[in-house]
């Protein structure tokens, strides 16, 4: 962070390629014992995430506007929104839902709620 100031640009790369563009705007340093209390509802190091948060990301954030260069590539199948909207029939409301991680017991009784709400939905 040293040395950037909000205007400059900051270019985003992805295992070496250049996706982006960030516009930097605001520039900070965030307490980060309170948004591990406030995101997570502990500071406990002992809680994965909080220890990612504390000791593995970095002491500043950076905001702004984001301008895509290129889609990042992947060692895996992607698929943009609209290739995903064009598997899915027409007219039928879709419950869904984005995880990185392999989905929980407590993510997937969500969808089924959220499934039972929507009438005459498919599962994504």
């Amino acid at each position: 962070v040293e040395g950037l100031k909000e205007g400059d640009k900051i270019l985003l790369k992805w295992e070496g390629q250049e996706v982006a563009v960030l516009e930097a705007s605001s520039i900070y340093k965030p307490n980060k014992v309170v948004e591990a209390k406030e995101c997570y509802g502990t500071s406990s190091l002992e809680h994965p995430t909080v220890h990612s948060l504390i000791a593995e990301l970095g002491q500043y954030y950076i905001g702004g506007k984001v301008h895509g260069l290129e889609s990042p590539k992947f060692k895996y199948v992607v698929q943009t929104p609209a290739e995903v909207r064009a598997t899915l029939p027409e007219g039928k409301n879709v419950v869904a839902f984005q995880n990185r991680n392999p989905i929980h017991r407590a993510h997937f009784e969500l969808l089924i709620c959220a499934q039972r709400d929507v009438k005459d939905s498919i599962l994504l």
